[in-house]
Parts: structure tokens; C-alpha cells; sequence
């Protein structure tokens, strides 16, 4: 097996070494001084808090260039958040870049349909609005290779096509439109367009020291994402008109209904190399392509993109997208920008290079160094108590939970759950200030954003700054029903942001039916501490019924059924076991 060859230095550098020789190239581009963590590439003319526009925020793994970086510019992105090769940018790297772009006219967050993008993106949203600024997200799902819903949660990946948001958006943002505006007119063109891929190698990662080559002589594959993973399925090399022809079947598919593209329709097309392609090849796809569009679909074809403008590193291949389009639109994708990937590209004289600026410092006075209280009240003796049963609750379910996790998932649901609640327990003992539940709660959160990682750990973060927000808006001690509006608010952001609901084999199931339970039962009068334990119960029974649940979410949702069968899901597990014992905790001081 061959080695891999890269023109590299240290594998860890690429991405802080790649950013470097970006605002070398591009000068009107800087970014934040804040590697490792902070990789944040933004308009070097933009001041902290002065900008009067909204700022359009994007960004992911790199490996994808000239996708994010290459698209900061005046009348397109504001800012890109880069993360390591094909990971999601860190909750506050992205913090950072909201900070440091954001003015008043606030920002709009576009983010593919990744599970970690729309975590990591999610919770620092919602950390954003904590601390005042204006904030919205919109969700790219151009992908047209998977099934449609009840698949879509997982299958609509984020694709090339995110690019002609950027742009449409930009355009918007670049007029002065206002933040609702622009979210809506985002979200608008994010459902005009759909893409699809086709790969002949896989992509060799920086540091990889072999050449892989899983799909073996005279191999295609199909439908596959920007990350390296596997397409929908593996097929002969045919001729590049059989491919073109399949692809835009695909799109352009009456059952499947992806995109709203009829004969008659106006579109444009964008032909992107997958980073080893030749443009002969791009050029010959694109011909074949505006052809059958027009012979075969009966669409007007109104612009042609051809390039590399989404990669995924070295992979040869290519993917095809088609928006529909009208005059406003048209109109938007051919106005001015400086950001230098676009095809239009930028002139002008080249000013000296740009340094970087200062990293925008994190606000220090939203919350205050926590204390724990000399003294419990009766709150605080309730909250310490619920919160140790719950920690020590899930720490004896680590085994379990790994063990069910290894058929269903990676395998370290428990060690990672296990590791967040004993942070929790020793920042328990230390320093949490119990007195005061809206805090206690942001500091549950800190200690799971400390020491949690993977999808539970983001998940968890979301639901406690979720949960925060609520509580923090009120007197204290925190009445049931306010502890009841906060689990609701905080059960339905983790459902916004992870895009699962219920019936979808996740910790949802076991979540939604204890807030729905915990809502109805105190409205009914019920006393409080009868209502949390009926709660419990129905958290449970929630997590006990993902046994016969199909996985529509999460890695689960890539496991054959009858691998599932009768395996509840850990993350629910985890979800209703914590709840039940501090139920019982609680209930002991009813």
C-alpha cells in the first residue's frame, strides 16, 4: 500500500499554517489570535461591535477549502469559524467569532446539517443570546442522495449548495436588510437547492501515513458527503453522461420531492470539483449537465459554476447542484463580493499583509465567581440532594450504558456520561451556589462543557444554558411550575438544535414524555413532589419503549434493526435513570 505524500509540516499545524497563508493571500481577510482552540477568519475592516449590518457567520471541519475561509468578503460571509480536518469548530471558537463581528443588527449563523455543526453552532447561539446579542441559526440540508424523512433528520446533509446561501444571504445582508429578513430569504433559497456527489477515490487525511483505496479498480461511488464517509452505494465506472444523468435524476425527482424544480423552471448549476479533479473533467460534466437539464428536464439554465468551491481535500470526484432561481435571486448571486473564492472573484491593489487582531474577550460580568453557601436553605438542601442522586445514579449505569452503546452506537455512552456527573459531584462539594437555582444550574452546565465530550456532552450543555435562560428570569426561591417552564424549554432546544423529536430512539423519549407529565400534573394541582416522581416514571417508560423504537437519529440510525431489537437507546437510559433518582431524593422532603 502506498504512502501518502503531503506538502505539510506538522499534521497538528494544517489548519492553524492554512489560515496563516490565507490572510496572506487574501489581505482584506484576518483572523483572531486564539490557536489552538479559536481558528476564526474574518473581515479585516470589521471593529468589534461597530459593525451596522448583519454579520454572516459559517463555517466547519476544514479539508474543504476554499469552503469556509474563501468565503469572507464583503457581500458574503462576515466571518468563518474554522474547525480541524472534518471536525465541527469548537462551541467557543464560535463564540468568539460572534463576538467579534457582531453589532447590533446582529447575526445570522448558516450551518450544515451536521451533527456536530448543529450542536456546537446551537449551543453557542444560545450562549450568544444569553449575553445579549441578536442571534438566529438556519440549517443546510442540500443533500439529495439519502431517502427522504423519516430518514431526513440524519440522511439531509449539508452540501455544496450551502455555498448559493452564502451568497443570496450575503447579498441581503450587504443591503441592510434586517436579521428576520435575511434568516428568512437563507432558509428560502436552502430549500430551492439540492446537491449530490460522486467520488472515484477516497481522501487522504493530513498525518494519514497510507493510501486507502476502499472502493478498488474501476469503483464509483455515489452519493457520498464531504467528510471521506461512505456514499449510498458503489457502482462500475460508467461514462461521465451516465453519471451526470443519474445525478440530476436524483435531484430532480418527482417522488422524492427534494426541490421545488419543475419543467419550465429557471435554474443554476454548480459543478464543484471534490479537490483531485482536473477541470477538463469539471468542463466536460458541465456540458453533459447544462445539456440534459435543458434537452431532458426542460429547465432554463441561467448560470453555470464550474470549480473547486467545496472539497474534501484530495478526493476525485465531483458534485453537481441546481437551484432554482428567479430575477431577486439571480440578481443577489451576481452582485458584488470580495470574498475571493466566488467565481467572480476580486481585483484591485494588494495593501500590505494583515496581522492578526486581539481574541474579543468573553464577558466577565454575566455571572459571578459561584460560591457555595455557607448555609443550605431549604432550596439548596433540595437542589444538592436531587443533583447528587442524579450524578451518583449515572455513574453506577457506566457498564451498562457502554454495553449497550457498543451495539447500538460507539461503545462510551457510559464512560462519557460517567465522566461529566463525577465533574459534577466534585464541582458539587466546591462550589456550587445552591441558594440560587438559575446559577446552580449554569454551573451543572460548566462542569459538563469541562469534562463531557461527544454528542451528550453538547447535548447537555444546550439543555442547561437552555434551562438557565428560564430560570434566571425570576424571583427566588423558583416556584414548580417555573422549574417545569425550564425542562420544557430546555427539552425542546436540545430537540431544535440536535434535529431528533420524538419516536426517533433518542434521549428525546425520555425526555418529552417527563416534561409533558411534570406540565400536566402541576397544572392539575397535583403537589409538586407527586408531580416530579410521576415524571420520573414517565421518563422510564419513554426510555424502556425505545427497544421497539427504528433509530431515526444519531449513529443508531445507521444500524440495521434487527441489531437494535430489544437494546433500549443509553443516551434515554441515561436521561430517565438520572430523573428518577432525584425524584426520589426530592421526594424524601415532600
Amino acid at each position: 500500500m502506498a504512502r501518502a505524500k503531503k506538502l505539510i509540516n506538522d499534521p497538528n499545524d494544517c489548519v492553524q499554517e492554512l489560515i496563516e497563508g490565507i490572510v496572506e493571500t487574501y489581505p482584506h481577510l484576518t483572523y483572531l489570535d486564539g490557536f489552538p482552540e479559536v481558528k476564526v477568519v474574518l473581515r479585516s475592516d470589521i471593529k468589534r461591535g461597530s459593525y451596522k449590518k448583519v454579520a454572516l457567520i459559517s463555517g466547519g471541519g476544514s479539508g474543504h477549502e476554499p469552503a469556509h475561509a474563501g468565503y469572507v468578503g464583503e457581500g458574503m460571509l462576515t466571518a468563518a469559524i474554522c474547525g480541524d480536518v472534518f471536525s465541527s469548530p469548537s462551541v467557543n471558537a464560535i463564540l468568539a467569532g460572534i463576538r467579534a463581528v457582531t453589532g447590533p443588527a446582529g447575526c445570522l449563523l448558516i450551518v450544515k446539517n451536521y451533527t456536530g455543526d448543529r450542536l456546537n453552532f446551537g449551543s453557542a447561539t444560545e450562549q450568544a443570546k444569553a449575553e445579549g446579542f441578536k442571534v438566529e441559526m438556519v440549517i443546510v440540508g442540500d443533500d439529495c442522495a439519502l431517502p427522504p424523512p423519516p430518514r431526513g433528520p440524519v440522511g439531509r446533509r449539508g452540501l455544496a449548495g450551502t455555498l448559493f446561501v452564502h451568497k443570496v444571504a450575503g447579498a441581503a445582508a450587504a443591503a441592510g436588510r434586517p436579521l428576520p429578513e435575511v434568516a428568512e430569504i437563507a432558509r428560502r433559497v436552502a430549500g430551492m437547492v439540492g446537491t449530490m456527489g460522486v467520488a472515484l477515490t477516497v481522501c487522504t487525511v493530513p498525518g494519514q501515513t497510507t493510501i486507502s483505496d476502499r472502493l478498488g479498480p474501476g469503483k464509483m461511488e455515489l452519493g457520498l458527503g464531504i467528510h471521506g464517509e461512505p456514499g449510498a452505494m458503489v457502482a462500475d465506472l460508467q461514462p461521465v453522461d451516465v453519471v451526470v444523468a443519474h445525478i440530476l435524476k436524483q435531484i430532480l425527482s418527482s417522488e422524492t420531492s427534494y426541490v421545488p424544480i419543475k419543467p419550465g423552471s429557471r435554474v443554476v448549476l454548480m459543478v464543484n470539483s471534490l479537490g483531485g479533479t482536473p477541470m477538463m473533467e469539471l468542463m466536460i460534466a458541465a456540458g453533459k449537465a447544462v445539456a440534459q437539464l435543458q434537452i431532458e428536464h426542460g429547465l432554463a439554465v441561467e448560470r453555470v459554476y464550474t470549480g473547486s468551491f467545496m472539497t474534501s481535500l484530495d478526493m476525485a470526484g465531483m458534485s453537481l447542484s441546481v437551484l432554482k432561481v428567479d430575477d431577486a435571486t439571480l440578481t443577489s448571486l451576481d452582485s458584488a463580493t470580495q470574498a475571493p473564492a466566488w467565481p467572480l472573484g476580486v481585483g484591485g491593489p494588494r495593501p500590505p499583509t494583515t496581522l492578526p487582531v486581539a481574541l474579543p474577550p468573553a464577558p466577565t460580568n454575566l455571572n459571578p465567581a459561584p460560591v457555595r453557601p455557607q448555609e443550605l436553605n431549604a432550596q439548596g438542601q433540595k437542589l444538592e440532594a436531587a443533583i447528587r442522586a442524579g450524578a451518583t445514579a449515572v455513574i453506577r449505569l457506566r457498564s451498562a450504558l457502554n454495553e449497550w452503546d457498543g451495539i447500538v452506537g460507539d461503545g462510551d455512552c457510559g464512560s462519557t456520561m460517567a465522566k461529566g456527573a463525577k465533574a459534577i459531584l466534585q464541582d458539587l462539594d466546591k462550589h456550587y451556589p445552591l441558594n440560587d437555582a438559575a446559577a446552580t444550574v449554569h454551573e451543572i452546565g460548566c462542569s459538563v462543557r469541562r469534562e463531557t465530550g461527544g454528542t451528550s456532552g453538547i447535548l447537555y450543555d444546550i439543555f442547561t444554558r437552555a434551562a438557565f435562560a428560564v430560570l434566571k428570569n425570576g424571583g427566588s426561591p423558583v416556584t414548580a411550575k417555573k422549574w417545569s417552564a425550564a425542562f420544557e424549554a430546555a427539552v425542546a432546544a436540545v430537540s431544535k438544535y440536535g434535529g431528533a423529536s420524538a419516536g426517533h430512539r433518542t434521549l428525546l423519549d425520555a425526555l418529552f414524555p417527563a416534561s409533558a407529565t411534570l406540565r400536566e400534573r402541576l397544572a392539575a394541582g397535583e403537589n409538586p413532589f407527586r408531580a416530579f416522581n410521576a415524571a420520573a416514571e414517565a421518563a422510564v417508560a419513554g426510555a424502556a419503549a425505545t427497544k421497539t423504537m427504528a433509530a431515526q437519529s444519531g449513529r443508531s440510525s445507521y444500524i440495521p434493526k434487527h441489531v437494535l431489537a430489544d437494546v433500549p437507546d443509553p443516551g434515554a437510559m441515561a436521561a430517565a435513570q438520572w430523573l428518577k433518582a432525584a425524584a426520589e431524593a426530592l421526594y424524601g422532603f415532600r
